[in-house]
């Protein structure tokens, strides 16, 4: 009987932002000055990994927890943080190691400006309401900004003043270009909107590579944290091109009976999955193989 062939997506993983946090995690937990790193929400959406480096020494905390928090270190993760994060920081004398991804720096940056120029437009985001990001993209604005995840979420958008409008990084540049068609023909003439595509292209360039992947294989093995929307997206559109596309959080979760009879086994995973774990899946499926 021909042996399967197993292959990770070399596209698959953590993307530059996610590097980049992970490492200046490791950099200050390897430093060892004895006192304790925290960090501001899960450093990644991918629970393996939060605990890989919670056994290194890393404490996750919540903003309730930043609260209560002085003379300490906390690291903010890629997503980025709102004004009032900082603000705390610096009321109860607490040390931030800023680890946020430049892109969506940039990001907050350009809404901030936004917000204050004069005449001030209605600000929408298009991105996930309460995700990370979007909270601190919002709190650019003073929370005035409207958040939309869909064309449904655009009834709350005032049509007759000006529009300016963003998305969240990790959002499909399809659906944001919907966003950009229903605006366009739901605005009156005279009335300024202005959009501004701020996807971030390492990850909206997954998409084509990963329906490209899945279709190449008879099965798909999507490996993603449960908390990750952006493997939710990710694991669809590969499911949309090769139904025998599975879900899967960690080793445990791969049943034997899903590979069964194919000659060709695809791993991939979201932009917050990490390597090392879409590793641990090939090398079971292997055992699997092997074995079986």
């Amino acid at each position: 009987m021909k042996q399967p062939i197993v292959e990770i997506d070399s596209h698959s993983g953590f993307c530059h932002g996610v590097v980049t946090a992970i490492r200046k995690a490791e950099e200050e937990l390897d430093a060892g000055d004895g006192s304790r790193l925290y960090c501001l929400g899960d450093i990644v959406h991918n629970s393996d990994e939060v605990e890989r480096l919670e056994n290194k020494g890393l404490t996750t905390i919540t903003h309730d927890d930043l609260n209560r928090l002085s003379d300490s270190r906390v690291l903010l993760r890629a997503h980025g943080e709102p004004p009032s994060t900082y603000r705390i920081a610096r009321e109860r004398n607490i040390e931030i190691i800023d680890a946020t991804c430049p892109v969506v720096l940039k990001l907050q940056q350009r809404i901030k400006a936004t917000f204050g120029s004069e005449p001030r437009p209605q600000i929408v985001i298009y991105g996930k309401a309460g995700h990370a990001e979007v909270n601190g993209l919002v709190g650019q604005t003073d929370g005035e900004a409207i958040v939309v995840e869909n064309i449904e979420g655009l009834d709350r958008v005032d049509f007759s003043r000006s529009i300016s409008l963003y998305s969240q990084t990790t959002m499909p540049l399809e659906g944001f270009k919907q966003i950009i068609t229903e605006i366009s023909s739901r605005i009156p003439p005279g009335v300024e909107f202005d959009y501004y595509d701020t996807i971030c292209r390492q990850v909206a360039n997954r998409v084509g590579q990963l329906r490209d992947f899945a279709a190449a294989h008879d099965v798909v093995l999507f490996v993603a944290g449960a908390k990750s929307s952006n493997g939710k997206v990710l694991f669809n559109e590969c499911r949309s091109v090769n139904p025998n596309t599975r879900l899967l959080s960690r080793r445990g979760d791969l049943d034997p009976a899903w590979i069964e009879g194919a000659e060709t086994i695809g791993i991939c995973g979201a932009t917050s999955t990490p390597r090392w774990l879409m590793e641990d899946i090939r090398d079971q499926v292997n055992d699997i193989i092997a074995n079986g």
